[in-house]
């Protein structure tokens, strides 16, 4: 992709999963990997991959929903990839599935805490440099559950709906600064948290009768969504700011 190298890179939830494949492209196509991530031995792993092939690349175990740890890793990678950030992927997030009336409060902060405050700590602390210097470009992973909704994730996806409405007007205030925004929405992959949903005999079903629902026939892998995320940081996409794409083997086609 166009203007990637050399690069610096914040990646969110890089530790396993879609993070970690998006962190590892990213790391091909030429970019200084940041990795933040509660997960620190993942993380060390991912950034050690990346090295290993020649990238560079730094962990930083992280909780974005503490604004605080967010501004110390921030400037910890700053310093180490010698030079200001230039692109963001908010791809940290979390769920269990529960219906909305047999949830409770903490479940409900929990989510939130992950999945919307982590976003806007992220944009705040980083966004706000890139608004600074005159050039960013960020890539919010949401999910079709925003778009859609999805029965068992309620609060999850008002988080992502949150997302995608926040993606686009940051997306108008900033694009006279050169710093645009778009949406990357996952349908159902197959990651950790998708298969904690559907354990058991009757959760084998329910992935069944769902890769028959999509009309590829099949989950998503994480590996599905790195070219797409390379693509909106990447100078091919310098025309597009405030767009929401999903990547769901046709589940989802979203006008």
């Amino acid at each position: 992709m166009k203007g990637l190298k050399s690069r610096n890179v914040v990646v969110t939830g890089a530790a396993d999963g879609i993070g970690r494949a998006i962190a590892l492209r990213l790391g091909e196509e030429g970019c200084t990997v940041g990795i933040l991530d509660l997960n620190e031995s993942g993380g060390a792993s991912v950034a050690k991959a990346i090295q290993d092939a020649g990238g560079k690349a730094f962990a930083y175990r992280t909780d974005i929903s503490d604004y605080a740890q967010v501004e110390a890793a921030v400037a910890r990678f700053t310093q180490d990839a010698g030079g200001p950030i230039h692109y963001l992927v908010n791809n940290a997030g979390w769920d269990k599935a529960v219906s909305f009336l047999e949830s409770d409060r903490p479940l409900w902060d929990k989510v939130i805490a992950i999945n919307l405050y982590g976003p806007l700590n992220m944009h705040h602390v980083v966004v706000r440099q890139m608004a600074e210097a005159g050039f960013g470009r960020v890539v919010n992973i949401a999910s079709d559950a925003g778009r859609v909704g999805s029965s068992g994730e309620a609060v999850y996806s008002a988080c992502k709906g949150g997302l995608i409405s926040f993606t686009k007007t940051l997306a108008r205030e900033l694009v006279n600064r050169d710093v645009h925004l778009n949406c990357v929405c996952p349908g159902p992959t197959d990651t950790a948290i998708l298969r904690s949903f559907f354990e058991g005999d009757q959760g084998t079903k329910i992935v069944e009768g769902l890769k028959r629902a999509i009309p590829m026939r099949r989950l998503g892998s994480p590996d599905d969504y790195p070219g797409i995320v390379a693509f909106l940081l990447s100078d091919d996409a310098g025309y597009m700011t405030g767009q929401v794409v999903s990547v769901s083997g046709g589940l989802t086609m979203h006008g």
